[in-house]
């Protein structure tokens, strides 16, 4: 099984989604910022060093928001999507195909990684209660 982190950006009441690059697996499926843990790290310290490599952002890493294992076909995840906020930098593609900001109620609009399912479905619902 894989350790993989991601980051839940908030800006107001939308939050960063990004695309993948064509030449990777799951290619152009909408995901969250994050990658895999490196030997030797903390879940914390890889969300920070993915974001920076990826987006040229610097995190704040707050609270475990949830957590999922998802098993795909040619590899099994488990993934700790993390609160966060940005200290330094504004997005940038470096890695992702595309990014944009969306509202909860636009999750439908997109097509996103089988993993973010139940995340996905969290936020919908939280996003009910709340309103």
């Amino acid at each position: 099984m894989v350790e993989v982190v991601a980051a839940l950006i908030w800006d107001k009441d939308k939050f960063l989604i990004c695309k993948r690059p064509a030449n990777k697996a799951r290619a152009l499926l909408w995901e969250f910022v994050g990658g895999k843990v490196e030997k030797g790290e903390s879940k914390e310290q890889a969300l920070v060093r993915e974001c920076k490599e990826e987006l040229d952002i610097t995190l704040s890493v707050g609270d475990v928001f949830t957590e999922v294992t998802h098993v795909y076909p040619d590899i099994t995840v488990h993934l700790t999507l993390f609160n966060a906020t940005i200290l330094d930098g504004t997005p940038t593609l470096i890695e992702h195909a595309d990014l944009k900001w969306i509202l909860p109620s636009e999750i439908p609009e997109y097509e996103f990684c089988p993993a973010d399912k139940e995340i996905l479905e969290l936020l919908q619902r939280r996003n009910r209660i709340c309103k």
